[in-house]
């Protein structure tokens, strides 16, 4: 007899069943919420004509502020004194310094050898010597010559002194009678003629006193002339040896040791370490705008160094004008001759206007429009500018101060007129 199955049964706990109603809610509100979250990016897209990638685009703030209009120019690095030395006299030059040693002022850098000038010094010295030689004989005779003049002065003094003596014995004499009127005018013409005689020994000493004045001081004169001329030269003399004018380095033989130089031919050439300007070249489209005192700016080190123009040059080669720019403060240190260095001219001052940072989008939009944010969407609006700066760019209309744009490259943007930005 086959027995039923009641021994394989097993008790099955029955599971709860999600209600129906909570599936059918969840099938609607899913897809929904789905759709509501991708509705505003896909509005925004449908509604943008393009989409590009945000981080390959650079974006800048309208910020109020002060802007320069500028002019970036490279510029090298010269000394401002790099004096040349030149020989003195002719000679045998020989040389004591070599390319690139530093030398202080006053260094010795060269020896010419001038037999010529040392004999010249020499023959002039000896003639200074004999000329002051001759001056001092020349006083001794003054002496000589005033002490005789001072004696011709006495004796005639003594002798109007005797003629006066006779004469009173004379008158004493005709009045008693005893001489006769013969005797008495010869006493008288004696005393007329020893008057006569000492005013014309005064009259001589004193031409002869201005006379030895006249000669002494001639020879003064000439001795003070040769004098002069033996200091010159002894001054040529110490020139051959050539020194060095200022501190710095040897940047150039002029000449080889031993040579045989000219006067005036160039030796040695100095760099003044201690004070370096920049040469720059402008644009001749901006050389009417810069000339000496135009403000300027040199990016060394990290830094930008005030500076201004110096001197410009009043002529054009290859489209450039050659101008020279001068550290408005003591030059910055490891400065090298030759080094190049960016150099900022500015050209105008603005105060307080709207700018926003210089980019590709002034070119690709030739200045009259940019994209401008809302929001995720770029739009192309149309601007103004004014001045430009290497940096910056004055925004004269079409937008307000906080908005953002586009300055990086647009040329992807093509012909849109909304771009989507997807962050």
């Amino acid at each position: 007899m086959i027995q039923g199955t009641s021994t394989m049964d097993r008790p099955v706990s029955r599971r709860r069943s999600v209600p129906r109603r909570l599936v059918l809610a969840a099938a609607v509100l899913v897809p929904l919420a789905l759709g509501l979250a991708l509705w505003r990016p896909a509005t925004r897209w449908f509604s943008a004509e393009r989409s590009v990638d945000a981080s390959r685009l650079r974006l800048a703030p309208v910020v109020r502020g002060d802007l320069e209009r500028d002019v970036s120019v490279q510029g090298r690095v010269v000394a401002a004194f790099h004096p040349t030395v030149f020989s003195p006299a002719r000679g045998i030059v020989k040389l004591q310094v070599r390319a690139g040693d530093v030398v202080e002022q006053g260094h010795v850098l060269a020896i010419v050898d001038s037999p010529e000038l040392q004999s010249r010094l020499k023959q002039e010295q000896s003639t200074l010597e004999s000329l002051a030689s001759e001056l001092e004989r020349a006083r001794i005779e003054a002496r000589q010559t005033e002490l005789t003049d001072r004696q011709q002065v006495d004796l005639a003094a003594v002798t109007l002194e005797a003629a006066q003596r006779a004469r009173a014995r004379a008158e004493r004499s005709k009045e008693e009678r005893i001489i006769n009127e013969v005797d008495y005018e010869t006493a008288q013409d004696a005393l007329r003629r020893a008057e006569i005689e000492l005013a014309h020994a005064r009259e001589k000493a004193a031409f002869q006193t201005d006379t030895r004045e006249f000669e002494l001081r001639h020879g003064e004169l000439g001795v003070e002339r040769q004098r002069l001329g033996v200091v010159e030269l002894r001054r040529q003399v110490d020139d051959l040896s050539v020194r060095a004018p200022v501190a710095g380095l040897v940047a150039r033989l002029d000449a080889n040791d031993h040579d045989a130089v000219e006067q005036g031919q160039p030796l040695v050439t100095v760099v003044d370490l201690s004070a370096f300007e920049i040469e720059i070249g402008i644009p001749e489209s901006y050389a009417d705008e810069i000339g000496p005192g135009t403000p300027a700016t040199v990016s060394y080190d990290g830094r930008e160094w005030p500076a201004v123009v110096k001197v410009v040059a009043p002529e054009v080669q290859a489209s450039e004008v050659r101008g020279i720019v001068a550290f408005a403060e003591p030059a910055p240190a490891g400065l090298r001759q030759n080094q190049r260095l960016s150099t900022r001219v500015i050209l105008e001052s603005r105060q307080n206007v709207l700018k926003v940072a210089r980019g590709p989008f002034l070119e690709n939009g030739g200045g009259r429009q940019a994209w401008v944010l809302r929001g995720d969407i770029a739009e192309l609006s149309p601007i103004e500018v004014g001045a430009t700066s290497v940096t910056e760019v004055e925004i004269l209309g079409g937008l307000t101060e906080g908005d953002q744009i586009v300055v990086s490259d647009t040329s992807s943007f093509a012909d849109a007129r909304r771009v989507w930005l997807r962050r």
